[in-house]
């Protein structure tokens, strides 16, 4: 039961991470339309443009898995610093938390690979766009 639930939790958090790297992503492809649309008029090849947005997506989930991992560490220190202890029924429990280096590297991996994912419709988007209309757009 605990397995599932553990499953469940990252599936739910991978679904998050899926959709804010792609409405990031989406709102960066609508705010550059101009610069999107300059790039190419002077004869940006479509793969280049998808390339630039594709690279911003895995540096994007690449930073917020680093500063999460980062973030889990000292959570982990400051709770193994000052432990939490609860009582239960006769027996006192004293909760050490300790991350295992595989775990985080495969959460690490699968954030980048989710972001890169999730960045693929936006670049997609960015280097299908019509240059002469992109320039029209205000």
């Amino acid at each position: 039961m605990i397995d599932m639930m553990t499953f469940f939790i990252r599936i739910m958090l991978v679904a998050i991470v899926l959709v804010s790297v792609m409405n990031v992503m989406l709102m960066a492809v609508y705010e550059r339309i101009r610069e999107i649309g300059t790039l190419a008029a002077i004869g940006t090849q479509p793969r280049k443009l998808m390339a630039i947005f594709l690279s911003e997506g895995l540096l994007l989930g690449l930073a917020g898995a680093l500063a999460g991992v980062a973030l889990s560490y000292a959570v982990v220190a400051v709770l193994n610093v000052w432990p939490i202890v609860f009582s239960f029924g006769r027996e006192q429990i004293t909760l050490h938390p300790a991350l295992a280096a595989s775990e985080v590297l495969g959460v690490l991996v699968l954030a980048v690979l989710v972001s890169g994912l999730a960045s693929l419709q936006p670049a997609w988007r960015a280097a299908r766009m019509d240059p002469i209309q992109a320039l029209r757009h205000v």
